[in-house]
């Protein structure tokens, strides 16, 4: 029977995700028992710490979590991360402009589907998370790539989101510090940003999910602050998810004028309904709490970071600069295509990273994320986020086998 129609356009259209697709398989295959090393999600190895863990079981406890509850978020959590907004980044909002949501890809997808009209275009500066363009797309919106090599450290200029704006233009995409390339805008290049979309009257909706997660003393901006010129043009991402190693209990939120987080907040009442209550209990733990167990997990992060990238600059063609936040190195790889690399079934010539990648995980079981998921094509993203010795292993076996290239 044909399948022609059975699939929306809308939802045929999206891609899956890269970066879990990645994930899935390594996982798959360390199930099947290969000895997988696996760069390609960013999730922290911790366990979540343990007085957030001890709010969730109190909480589950309490009859009143047993029920539904505001679809925008309990009232505390709402307080909660108001105050954190202000401790962490200077943004003053008032409760009243916080969706509670389930993780930050729901936040994402909610910001685009509550501002977009069909056929508003999106500044995406590149190379960008894999989400971003499906989410625009979804929402009916028209992704407009603005890519920033890493001869200007993967950083947009005024001059580029220029020469990409339109009259349809509706909307700048920025984050920093940058899933995938680990970069952090300077507080001045923020501020330029900040003020040249409020000139050309466009909104911003800004990832701060990697807000804490910065090295080498380099300090993390938010635009919202930088930029009051801005006005009430500007939407906040973020959620606990990789601060506090919280990826699984599935809570964001979204930060925007009152009216538009009314907007979103019926949009979530009809999608899913309030976050699970145990879960937003755990996170008003985390964001009230103290940073401490972040700072231990940075100090990790941060010695897994210069032992990736020393490795990955050992290698003849691949150039990959220091990351100053996240917790990813994005290692540049277009020297290295067309060259010969041995293959299980004879020499091999791969033309893309993507091919690249797949030669990786099959010949040396290392799994990393190819550039054609954040753009252009010719990259490789590293996540740094997994224990010493997984990290010392498969950075050894892809160092070898690309040092192998001729």
């Amino acid at each position: 029977m044909p399948s022609t129609g059975r699939i929306s356009e809308r939802i045929a259209s999206i891609a899956e995700s890269a970066t879990l697709a990645v994930d899935a398989k390594a996982k798959a295959l360390k199930a099947a028992g290969r000895p997988v090393i696996g760069f390609g999600a960013g999730e922290p190895d911790f366990p979540t710490p343990e007085y957030i863990v001890d709010a969730a079981v109190e909480a589950a406890r309490n009859p009143r979590f047993h029920r539904y509850s505001p679809a925008g978020g309990l009232p505390e959590l709402k307080k909660a991360i108001a105050e954190k907004t202000l401790r962490d980044s200077g943004y003053a909002v008032d409760p009243s402009q916080i969706l509670v949501t389930n993780g930050g890809k729901q936040a994402v997808y909610e910001a685009f589907a509550t501002l977009l009209n069909p056929g508003d275009e999106v500044l995406l500066p590149a190379p960008y998370w894999t989400t971003y363009p499906e989410a625009i797309r979804l929402a009916g919106g028209v992704p407009v790539e603005v890519f920033a090599g890493p001869e200007q450290g993967y950083m947009v200029t005024v001059e580029q989101l220029e020469a990409a704006c339109t009259d349809k233009t509706k909307l700048l995409l920025f984050c920093s510090p940058s899933n995938p390339t680990g970069a952090v805008y300077p507080a001045e290049q923020v501020a330029e940003i900040g003020r040249w979309a409020a000139a050309r009257g466009l909104w911003v909706v800004t990832d701060e999910i990697y807000e804490h997660l910065t090295y080498d003393g380099v300090e993390f901006t938010s635009i919202a602050t930088a930029a009051p010129e801005l006005g009430d043009k500007v939407v906040v991402l973020n959620g606990v998810a990789k601060t506090y190693a919280m990826t699984g209990w599935r809570v964001g939120w979204m930060i925007a004028a009152p009216d538009v987080i009314k907007a979103a907040t019926n949009l979530q009442s009809h999608l899913s309904s309030n976050v699970a209550n145990v879960s937003q209990m755990a996170a008003l733990a985390a964001v009230s709490g103290p940073l401490t167990a972040v700072e231990e997990m940075k100090t990790a992060f941060d010695r897994r970071r210069k032992a990736m990238v020393a490795a990955l600059n050992s290698v003849d063609g691949v150039e990959c600069p220091m990351p100053e936040g996240a917790f990813y190195a994005y290692a540049d790889v277009r020297q290295l295509l067309g060259k010969e690399f041995p293959g299980s079934d004879g020499p091999v010539r791969p033309q893309t990273s993507a091919e690249l990648a797949a030669l990786i995980l099959e010949t040396v079981e290392v799994a990393v994320v190819p550039g054609e998921a954040f753009g252009p094509s010719g990259y490789l993203r590293l996540s740094y986020a997994l224990g010493d010795e997984d990290l010392a292993e498969g950075m050894s076996r892809l160092t070898e086998f690309l040092g192998r290239a001729s």
